[in-house]
């Protein structure tokens, strides 16, 4: 296993539940850690508990691609080229077509899709550069196993794991790897909006997932983890 101790860690959705708690296992780690979010304020609280200085948090919207250009200079300029990407941005929107609108699909589209698009593109010139890093992305396991009411978010999702195979094929020549981490029900604020009876005390803790992206990011230089799938035992509505 590879050790975190100094690596370069950029961590995009930082701001969520599974982006704090995995911050923090990053910094006990010794990792260097940029972190960026939408809410200034949440950002700025997770660094100041975290112990990340002001110059290694930059608030943007992945799926606007002037504020991913600026945060990629502010990340080369004080932390330089990262070495792991972790994105955990993104959104779920959980209707049933009869009642999904195309600002819902759309909004699941550019945030979820979109905004790996910019994110990938944006680290890719380093890491080719140096010709090694390591780029995680979480479709969940709906972008695997897609469910009712599911067809925006599982659209995102399945574009992320399609985009994400073409790009592997790209970088072939390349130390530069790729992961799909394949997350079940996590008891996170997910689900705060959504309109469907779970059992929430049988999903996987915030914390758990967060470990599993910790665990992939030490994955072992002579190989890579393509894919990792973490389900709880048991989430379906009584």
């Amino acid at each position: 296993m590879e050790k975190l101790n100094g690596k370069k860690i950029l961590v995009a959705g930082a701001t969520g539940g599974i982006g704090q708690a995995l911050v923090k296992l990053l910094k006990q780690s010794g990792a260097e850690v940029f972190v960026t979010g939408r809410n200034q304020e949440k950002l700025g609280q997770l660094a100041s508990a975290a112990g990340i200085p002001s110059s290694h948090q930059f608030a943007a919207d992945v799926c606007r691609s002037a504020e991913i250009t600026q945060l990629m200079e502010a990340v080369l300029s004080h932390m330089g080229a990262p070495e792991i990407l972790v994105n955990a941005a993104g959104i779920g929107i959980i209707k049933p077509i009869d009642g999904l609108s195309e600002e819902d699909f759309m909004n699941s589209i550019h945030t979820n899709l979109l905004g790996t698009f910019l994110l990938v593109k944006a680290v890719l010139p380093s890491m080719k550069e140096a010709k090694k890093g390591l780029i995680i992305n979480i479709p969940g396991v709906l972008g695997k196993v897609p469910m009712a009411g599911a067809a925006a978010y599982s659209a995102s999702k399945y574009g992320i794991v399609g985009m994400m195979q073409s790009i592997r094929e790209e970088l072939k020549r390349t130390e530069i790897r790729i992961t799909n981490l394949f997350l079940g029900g996590v008891d996170s604020p997910f689900w705060d909006t959504i309109d469907l009876k779970v059992q929430k005390e049988k999903m996987i803790r915030e914390e758990e997932a967060a470990r599993s992206i910790w665990f992939l990011c030490q994955q072992p230089a002579s190989g890579v983890v393509s894919e990792m799938v973490l389900q709880p035992f048991n989430h379906q509505a009584i």
